[in-house]
């Protein structure tokens, strides 16, 4: 499967706002958005009106990039939450949250997205109990993540921990030390994705 590889302080230029995927860094100063805040390439900083369709592929393409998912997922998802109950735009989000390297990633056991899906990739976790490497494995209400027992032994996801201990937790998670919980799949204003979901609804319904 393909994935981008290069610099992503672009891809949030690109898209005009910060959208995390640098950890750390995108709370500080360094942050690319802050200090050139217009697009990347020899014309970004001309204006440019947007179109109606252009505005609905910029929300589509921030979604995306935001949790780091590949266009044939995100529209595999966005089916999903079409034939689900309720709000599709809403839906479309509650399922991107409840992906596995999400939920470890707001459970402070990553530095940012793109390390957490690396690291689930590599074992670290289980769900209720089983190793899960499956980075788009998606969590239920009730499911119980845990950090195994060898990797807590590592320096690395001790100097992850130490980093990342005073992060809030969003109130649709519980963490306790190595150990989290689903309490239950996040309503809309727990959800702190940079998009306009509506506009991703729009684009797709074409």
């Amino acid at each position: 499967m393909s994935r981008y590889t290069g610099a992503v302080c672009k891809l949030c230029r690109r898209e005009g706002k910060k959208l995390f995927l640098k950890g750390e860094r995108c709370y500080t100063g360094k942050c690319s958005v802050e200090r050139r805040s217009y697009a990347p390439g020899q014309h970004g900083q001309s204006r440019k009106k947007t179109s109606e369709y252009g505005l609905q592929l910029r929300a589509k393409q921030q979604a995306r990039r935001f949790y780091g998912i590949q266009e044939g997922q995100f529209h595999k998802y966005f089916l999903m939450a079409e034939r689900k109950s309720g709000v599709t735009g809403e839906n479309l989000l509650r399922i991107c949250e409840s992906r596995l390297d999400n939920v470890v990633y707001l459970l402070g056991w990553a530095n940012s997205r793109a390390e957490a899906r690396q690291l689930v990739q590599h074992g670290h976790y289980r769900v209720n109990g089983r190793k899960v490497d499956i980075p788009s494995y998606l969590l239920k209400a009730g499911d119980a993540v845990s950090i195994k027992e060898r990797s807590l032994e590592s320096e690395k996801f001790k100097a992850v921990l130490d980093a990342n201990a005073a992060r809030p937790v969003p109130a649709w998670l519980e963490r306790d030390d190595s150990i989290g919980k689903v309490i239950n799949l996040p309503e809309r204003d727990q959800i702190e994705a940079p998009v306009e979901e509506h506009l991703i609804v729009e684009f797709y319904s074409k």
